[in-house]
């Protein structure tokens, strides 16, 4: 029913005389204002909704007002109403940054995603955006706070009711770590539609998973060795137990600030500490020996062994050396005896009184006679002979 036709008592679609069925001013489908409200009048008090029709009528009797000549045609409302229609389209337009990722939605459904840069959605109502900083990252505190102060610049807040772990072989241990996590740049919209409360869910989810791992562990690996071993392992399973639940959440890194025992029993956990860090340097001490006199005492053995060889060989060359001397006398000895005993005699008095003073007495001359021999005088070293003086001949005539 157009707007222009208002019959009497009538007032418009939602005014109570506009009734289809005839049944009364005040019931039927056109019995209530837009809002639920009932009609005005009708003996009923309190605040009424605006008259539409009346509003309409208003506006539309100073538009005629403000044209020239009151022209008003359906081609003057055409126009506005387009006009009106593309500036709405034009709001669909918006920007992502660079750190964001756009979710577009159409009557509340999730459309796709848009990356950085200008993009088109249709706008509200019919459309909405979410944009999520994807690439920012976020990081929670498990087992303490982190507070700033006004002097210090932080003060770290213990939280023991997160910290205290039991540990496979019944022993607590005071564990605390920071995990890293950011937005999932594949899933975004798991993240916006999945999860109510990120934080406290990442945060569930860690301590959790942590309280699992330290468990399964004895407290000295967990003091010791096993704190590396520990990060990537808890942070694998965090993600598996996420990626589950599809929240979206793609964590970095998980970082073990401290692993102490409680603090009643601490200085004897050092004390057990640093004795099996003695007992390693010791160990390791031995072993740089063992490094360094094994291969001493193989040298030595070595050394040995080549001496003993080469007496060996030594001793064998001289043996068969005498053995071909002994060989070649008999030979010579078989052809001439008697030159060859006296020259075998000759040569031993020659080895024999070489080095030494010797008197050789021949018994056949003076038979019987005992001859005198300075022996004390041939023994000891003789002076040199002085020089001859030259002798002077007389001369010629001379008496």
């Amino acid at each position: 029913m157009p707007w222009s036709n208002q019959s009497g008592g009538g007032g418009g679609p939602w005014k109570p005389g506009n009734n289809n069925n005839n049944n009364g001013g005040s019931k039927g489908p056109w019995g209530q204002g837009p809002w639920g409200q009932g009609p005005s009048g009708g003996g009923r008090s309190g605040p009424q909704p605006p008259d539409i029709e009346d509003f309409l009528r208003r506006g539309r009797d100073r538009l005629k007002q403000g044209m020239p000549g009151g022209f008003m045609n359906g081609f003057a409302i055409g126009g506005i109403g387009a006009l009106a229609v593309l500036a709405w389209l034009a709001s669909g337009f918006y920007t992502v940054q660079p750190n964001e990722a756009g979710l577009n939605l159409v009557f509340g459904e999730f459309k796709n995603r848009t990356s950085s840069g200008l993009n088109y959605n249709w706008p509200y109502p019919i459309g909405r955006v979410v944009k999520l900083p994807v690439t920012n990252q976020k990081g929670l505190d498990i087992g303490f706070r982190t507070r700033a102060a006004s002097r210090t610049g932080s003060s770290q807040v213990d939280v023991p009711e997160e910290s205290l772990m039991l540990t496979g072989d019944e022993n607590i241990a005071d564990v605390k770590f920071r995990v890293i996590w950011q937005i999932d740049p594949l899933s975004p919209q798991n993240y916006a539609f999945n999860v109510r409360n990120p934080d406290e869910t990442v945060k569930a989810v860690a301590e959790s998973v942590m309280r699992e791992i330290v468990g399964r562990t004895e407290i000295q690996k967990i003091l010791t060795a096993e704190r590396k071993v520990i990060e990537p392992a808890a942070q694998k399973q965090m993600q598996d137990v996420l990626d589950g639940y599809k929240t979206g959440v793609k964590i970095l890194q998980v970082q073990l600030q401290s692993v102490d025992p409680p603090e009643q029993v601490i200085a004897a956990f050092r004390d057990v500490t640093a004795a099996q860090q003695d007992a390693e340097r010791m160990r390791n001490e031995a072993i740089a020996y063992a490094n360094r006199v094994v291969p001493e005492a193989r040298g030595l053995a070595s050394r040995i062994v080549q001496e003993a060889e080469a007496y060996r060989e030594q001793t064998v060359a001289d043996a068969r050396g005498s053995a071909a001397r002994f060989s070649q006398i008999y030979e010579q000895y078989a052809k001439a005896p008697r030159v060859t005993r006296e020259r075998m005699y000759l040569e031993t008095m020659e080895r024999v009184f070489s080095n030494m003073n010797k008197v050789i007495i021949d018994q056949k001359q003076g038979s019987g006679v005992v001859p005198y021999l300075p022996l004390t005088e041939l023994q000891q070293p003789q002076a040199p002979a002085p020089a001859a003086q030259p002798r002077v001949q007389p001369q010629a005539g001379a008496r």
